[in-house]
Order: C-alpha cells, then sequence, then structure tokens
C-alpha cells in the first residue's frame, strides 16, 4: 500500500484491531513468532538466547485474552521468574506490552493478573508442581521448561488441568536441553516445533552482546544449545551424560544419615560453588542425595552469607572448602558472617588434577547403558539445570565450573572420605526432609 492508503486503513480500524495487527505488522514481528493456526495442543519454541521468545509468549497471551479466553495458566521456573521476566520487570513482560485498555492488575498475594475484559491469568512455578493439582485452565504459557527443578510434575499436573474450552493449548518458550519431558513432547504428533537462533533478532541486540556472547560461543556445545536452541547429545570424554543423570533421578530421599555443604569460591567477584548433598544407607549400600544447588555471583561476604543460610536450611553437619582456593580465607569469610561461628567448617586439599578427582564421583552415578547396567548411587533430588549442563560438558584440559567442583568436593567427603568407611547404621534420631509453606525443614 501507499502511505497514504495505509493511514486510511488504519484510520478505519477500532483500537482493538489495530492492536490485534500491531505485533505483526508495525513491529515487524517474525513468522516463528505468530500463533500458529492448525489443531495443535503444544506449541514448542525452543530458541537461543535473545531471540525474541519472551515477547513470543507475552503477545500469544495478549491475543488468547483478545479471543476471549479467561483461564490462562502462566508457569515460570521461579514465581520470582513469573514476576521479573514473564509479567512486569523486562521490556518484553506482559504488563510492559499489553496495550492501555487491556492493561492488566497484578495482584501478587493472589498469584492473579486481571484482565479488563474478564481474562484471568494464574501465577504458578516450576518449583512447587502441586499447586497446578485441581485448578483449571483453557490455555497456558510455560516459560524456561528445561530449567525447571520438577518439570514432568509440572507438566503432568499442567495437562491434567487443560481441561476446560474448546481447544486447550499451551506454548512453552524454553532454551532446550537434552531432558526427557522435551524429547517426550517433540515426539508428540500434537506438538508443532519452531527452533530459532538468536541471530534472528540480531538487530535488537547490543552490540557488546553479541560480541561477548554469542561470538564467544559461537561453535561450542553451549552455543549450539545457547544460541541456536539445538538439543545436544553426548559430549566426547565427558564424565557425565544427561541419561547418566536421568537414570538416578529422584523426587524425594529416604532418611538422610549426614548432610553437608560443598563449597568452591571465585577469588574476587563470579559464581562461587554452593552444593547440599545429604547421604542415606539403604540396607548396606550408602547413597547420595544431591538436595540444592545455590551457586551465587557476587562479592566473599554474600556468597558466605548465602553457605551459611543453605547450612541452616537443610540443617548441614559440615561444610567442605578448598584450602588451596584461597587459604584460609573461605573459613575466615564465613567466620564473620551472621551465624557463621557456630558452623562446623573443615578444609580439604587438593593433591590431584580436577578431573583425576571427579572421575571416582561420576562412578558412583552408574551406567545405565553399561551390561548389566551400574545402578546409581548418587541422586539429584529434581533438576539443578547449571550444574547438570557443567557436569555433562566438562572433558579433561578444561576449566572445572564451580557448581562441579563443590558437588565433587562434598560427595567425595561425605560417600568416600568419612561415610563409606563406617559400618552401615542407623542415626539415633531418624531425620528427613519436609516441604511445607516455610520451606525445607528437617523432621524427626
Amino acid at each position: 500500500m501507499t502511505p497514504l492508503k495505509q493511514q486510511s486503513l488504519l484510520q478505519s480500524l477500532s483500537k482493538e484491531e489495530i492492536d490485534a495487527i500491531n505485533w505483526w505488522l508495525v513491529e515487524e514481528a517474525r513468522e516463528k513468532q505468530l500463533l500458529p493456526e492448525g489443531n495443535w495442543f503444544t506449541w514448542l519454541l525452543r530458541s537461543g538466547r535473545g531471540f525474541g521468545k519472551t515477547r513470543t509468549g507475552a503477545e500469544t497471551v495478549l491475543q488468547w485474552v483478545r479471543d476471549g479466553y479467561r483461564r490462562i495458566a502462566l508457569i515460570g521456573q521461579t514465581k520470582a521468574d513469573v514476576r521479573d521476566t514473564m509479567l512486569e520487570v523486562g521490556d518484553s513482560s506482559l504488563m510492559r506490552i499489553a496495550p492501555k485498555h487491556l492493561t492488566p492488575v497484578y495482584e501478587p498475594s493472589k498469584r492473579r493478573v486481571s484482565f479488563p475484559n474478564g481474562a484471568m491469568c494464574i501465577i504458578y512455578s516450576g518449583d512447587e508442581p502441586d499447586q497446578l493439582r485441581g485448578p483449571q485452565h483453557e490455555k497456558a504459557w510455560v516459560d524456561e521448561l528445561a530449567k525447571f527443578k520438577y518439570p514432568q510434575e509440572t507438566w503432568d499436573n499442567l495437562e491434567f488441568g487443560l481441561r476446560i474450552g474448546a481447544q486447550p493449548q499451551v506454548v512453552v518458550t524454553t532454551t532446550p536441553r537434552p531432558i526427557k519431558i522435551i524429547k517426550d513432547i517433540l515426539a508428540d504428533p500434537s506438538t508443532i516445533d519452531v527452533v530459532g537462533s538468536s541471530y534472528e533478532n540480531e538487530h535488537n541486540l547490543s552490540p557488546v552482546y553479541k560480541e561477548r556472547v554469542i561470538r564467544k560461543y559461537e561453535g561450542t556445545y553451549l552455543g549450539k544449545q545457547e544460541i541456536h536452541g539445538q538439543i545436544m547429545d553426548e559430549v566426547p570424554g565427558a564424565l557425565w551424560t544427561h541419561a547418566i543423570i536421568d537414570a538416578g533421578r529422584v523426587t524425594s530421599h529416604p532418611e538422610l544419615f549426614r548432610v553437608g555443604i560443598g563449597v568452591d569460591p571465585h577469588a574476587t567477584i563470579g559464581e562461587t560453588g554452593i552444593i547440599a548433598v545429604g547421604v542415606a544407607w539403604l540396607g548396606t549400600v550408602l547413597h547420595g542425595y544431591l538436595l540444592d544447588d545455590a551457586t551465587m555471583g557476587g562479592k566473599p561476604e554474600e556468597w558466605a552469607r548465602e553457605v551459611v543460610a543453605t547450612y541452616n536450611k537443610f540443617e548441614a553437619d559440615i561444610i567442605i572448602g578448598e584450602i588451596n582456593n584461597g587459604g584460609d580465607m573461605i573459613e575466615n569469610t564465613i567466620r564473620n558472617v551472621p551465624g557463621g561461628r557456630s558452623v562446623n567448617y573443615e578444609t580439604v586439599r587438593a593433591t590431584r588434577g580436577k578431573f583425576t578427582r571427579a572421575e571416582p564421583i561420576s562412578a558412583l552415578y552408574g551406567n545405565p547403558k553399561h551390561e548389566p547396567p551400574v545402578l546409581p548411587r548418587v541422586h539429584h533430588v529434581g533438576y539443578f539445570p547449571v550444574l547438570e549442563d557443567q557436569m555433562c560438558t566438562y572433558v579433561p584440559g578444561e576449566d572445572s565450573p564451580n557448581n562441579m567442583d563443590a558437588a565433587v568436593w562434598i560427595l567425595t567427603k561425605l560417600m568416600l572420605d568419612v561415610a563409606e568407611k563406617l559400618p552401615p547404621q542407623q542415626p539415633k534420631q531418624q531425620a528427613k526432609f519436609q516441604k511445607d509453606s516455610g520451606g525445607w525443614s528437617r523432621k524427626y
């Protein structure tokens, strides 16, 4: 059309009609970002970072609201992720892009987003899948499913609740990982699979980001996953695979004999590995349970506070830190934050290379492909995406990430250096962890 005809057409449309075409006409949405036609159940948009998947999910919800759907589920990795990424903070979040006549009201205490036309979005998170038991929905937007702590349980409960309306549907926007639920969704004939690359939205990305992140990881395993949205297979030479970790994965654990926190800090400012592990006797065999990955960035005082908080959260028995990494700095830093003087801290000294130290721990994870299969003795309670990707991509000669190092230290201490030398026995007081509205606590 000529500019005059375009202006004439736009003047003839209502606000609702203009909003409906704004996404693809004015802002030039790419074809991969537009709501697919046809009779599908899941629209899986797996893409690299910066592709625009958050904007796509938010625009899809707005389109459903315009179309008259009234019960929509919003599900993120945590409630904070829903608030910050899907709803409020990001430039592509739902409340930022909603037109004035459809601006929703966010009620955090009710986990609810209400639109002027009567539509309602209810907020859920992948770390509390049971909240999806019972509620009914017509549509759903699931963001970063591959990073959920309990992706399978969350997905199952969501499917049971998508039982009203003429055509229940869910859009999944995620950076993919080679985990079972993603593979199952891909194999479902009612899934529309769309793959996007960060390069497709390159004109909207910062030049610094393109140079420091995209160019840096291009051609690597993580680059194929995080930039191009590909589901990657095993890395040759890696000690772990996703299949090995999946074989021992659990959603709960037995009564724990001992609990410890592994710490592997960055010397100045960076990621400090903070891993919580418990061990339990199953008959005469000792098993380890990875309970939490509290790894964080920040200054020494900040990560020390998190170490103490994790220690108290799980009522741990010991904290392990490597003396080679900062000498007494780790212990001194922990002792100088509130509650740090009362913790049980012990140093360990690295006498072997990191790959050599990790080998016996990786053997404890078992091997489902071995003939006969080697049963796992280490179990992840839920999913820990960052840690697991690190484990499955680490090969000899590379710098090992702090998350993985912290996990190796504490598993070595609890399963090889101390507990395995003890005879199989039960603690005087049986203890187990229980999660309730107040968080994790140890119950006797």
